[in-house]
């Protein structure tokens, strides 16, 4: 209990000091809203998508909302040097972890509720049809991108050129969580939809996420004090 309410702290604080300052959430969903919109120039003819991109743009635009949101929490704790408060904490440095990924999550699940819709209205993709299906695994693939993004983002908080090296040793890590995600919505979106194909992606991201979050939990503590 005493590490879940340490966890839980962390994410209050970095959600009120979103809520003073709506930077992260606001320039996610603006960023993700135009790369769906720019797709839709090219991909909708006639009022109709050309062929079946809608899983691929959500997911397009999740990922670099996402990678937006993921380096501007972590540039926080380095600006106002945060960091070495929180790691001065009596806090364990798991719940530390717990807290920023939990926060990163929730930002990003926040951007998805406004890109979901938004891609079922311009594409005409059955966002409605599952609608359980389509949370969870948007879920479960948030929890993995937070997971793995935050332990690169805290590795890489004091190096130079961090923007650039984050996106290239993240993404090859993430790459299956994006792969399961668009698959499996693509498996949902589907006319007709085929429910056996999205709950096995639905069980490989459940994988993922227990794997990845046991590997975080057991080097966030030495990557952070190196």
């Amino acid at each position: 209990m005493r590490f879940l309410r340490h966890a839980a702290i962390v994410a209050w604080k970095d959600l009120r000091v979103e809520l003073r300052t709506r930077e992260i959430v606001y320039t996610m969903v603006f960023f993700a809203v135009m790369v769906v919109l720019i797709f839709s120039f090219a991909f909708i003819e006639d009022g109709q998508a050309v062929g079946d991109v809608s899983s691929g743009i959500l997911w397009i635009a999740v990922a670099f909302a996402g990678m937006l949101g993921l380096s501007r929490a972590f540039d926080r704790e380095r600006e106002g040097d945060t960091i070495r408060g929180l790691l001065l904490s009596p806090a364990e440095r798991g719940a530390l972890f717990v807290g920023k990924a939990a926060g990163i999550a929730l930002f990003m699940l926040i951007a998805e509720a406004v890109v979901v819709p938004l891609v079922g209205v311009l594409f005409r993709a059955p966002v409605l049809a599952h609608p359980l299906e389509l949370a969870l695994l948007l879920i479960l693939a948030t929890i993995g991108f937070s997971v793995v993004g935050s332990v690169f983002a805290a590795m890489l908080i004091r190096t130079r050129m961090r923007e650039v090296l984050l996106p290239v040793v993240f993404y090859p890590i993430v790459i299956p969580a994006l792969i399961a995600g668009t698959k499996g919505s693509a498996a949902l979106l589907a006319t007709p939809s085929t429910l056996p194909v999205a709950y096995f992606w639905i069980k490989f991201l459940a994988v993922f996420d227990a794997l990845f979050l046991s590997v975080a939990l057991w080097a966030f503590e030495s990557l952070v004090i190196e």
